[in-house]
């Protein structure tokens, strides 16, 4: 048993064969998915403690300035003023790809953007606009034009979103894509 034991760490310590590139590649997933990312979840109080954008419904594709030239009125129409905006965390929205840290012991307050889980299976990433009278949220992507059905009466959110690290999250989505086309 022993040799054989010698024989597996050397493959994956010393090996450059193809077969220890793929048993580092699996220890590797294995202590993301099971160590680390629980790990973080602990520490950020939230399922979701990092997050991949996966849509573009948070992005701006100008400057703030031109963005708000084209989108300020509805939220001028809901009583959230062009200063207000200025003042929110990620005022200029974030692109597809983007990875996003979440924090799940803060309060949530109008132009927060949130984790929460809405029709689909996946979770979303959307900033609260409205705060209902029963506690509960309405969210709207920066880059849509209105909330969708599944995000006016928001009660479970995973966390809000604290960080933001640029491109990373297009690893996850490239591995996904490439994985959906292979169990088509």
């Amino acid at each position: 048993m022993n040799k054989y034991l010698k024989k597996l760490w050397d493959i994956f310590w010393s090996d450059d064969s193809v077969l220890g590139w793929i048993l580092n590649v699996i220890v590797a997933i294995i202590l993301v998915k099971f160590v680390i990312y629980p790990g973080l979840g602990f520490v950020f109080n939230t399922d979701f403690p990092v997050v991949a954008v996966v849509s573009g419904s948070m992005q701006h594709e100008n400057s703030f300035e031109k963005w708000w030239g084209e989108n300020g009125n509805y939220y001028e129409n809901i009583n959230i003023t062009k200063e207000e905006f200025k003042g929110f965390r990620f005022k200029n929205g974030f692109n597809k790809g983007d990875i996003m840290v979440l924090w799940g012991r803060s309060k949530v307050k109008i132009g927060d953007v949130i984790v929460f889980q809405g029709a689909a299976s996946k979770p979303i990433i959307h900033r609260v606009i409205k705060i209902n009278e029963d506690k509960t949220y309405r969210t709207k992507g920066d880059n849509n034009a209105d909330s969708r059905q599944d995000e006016l009466n928001i009660k479970k959110v995973y966390g809000k979103a604290v960080f933001r690290i640029p491109w990373l999250g297009y690893i996850k989505i490239i591995f996904t894509d490439l994985i959906s086309l292979i169990f088509r």
